[in-house]
């Protein structure tokens, strides 16, 4: 049997680690995952905001509304 993560369990793992987030409408952010809540709010250092996957600013911290995270990948 495969070992598998729930969410908030990969989150958790995630912490400090560089992390991209797929959001709703073309958009996204890859930072430093420096914390999130029950809700998968979450919160980015270092970040770039994507749109179309072109980099169209630099953050030096970022919050991103769990209700737009369409996936969160290492």
């Amino acid at each position: 049997m495969t070992n598998v993560l729930k969410p908030l369990a990969f989150l958790g793992q995630a912490i400090e680690s560089q992390v991209m987030v797929e959001l709703k409408g073309n958009r996204g952010y890859r930072g430093t995952l420096d914390g999130y809540d029950p809700h998968m709010n979450l919160v980015l250092r270092n970040a770039e905001e994507l749109v179309n996957n072109e980099v169209v600013r630099k953050l030096e911290v970022t919050i991103v509304r769990g209700d737009n995270v369409i996936y969160i990948s290492p």
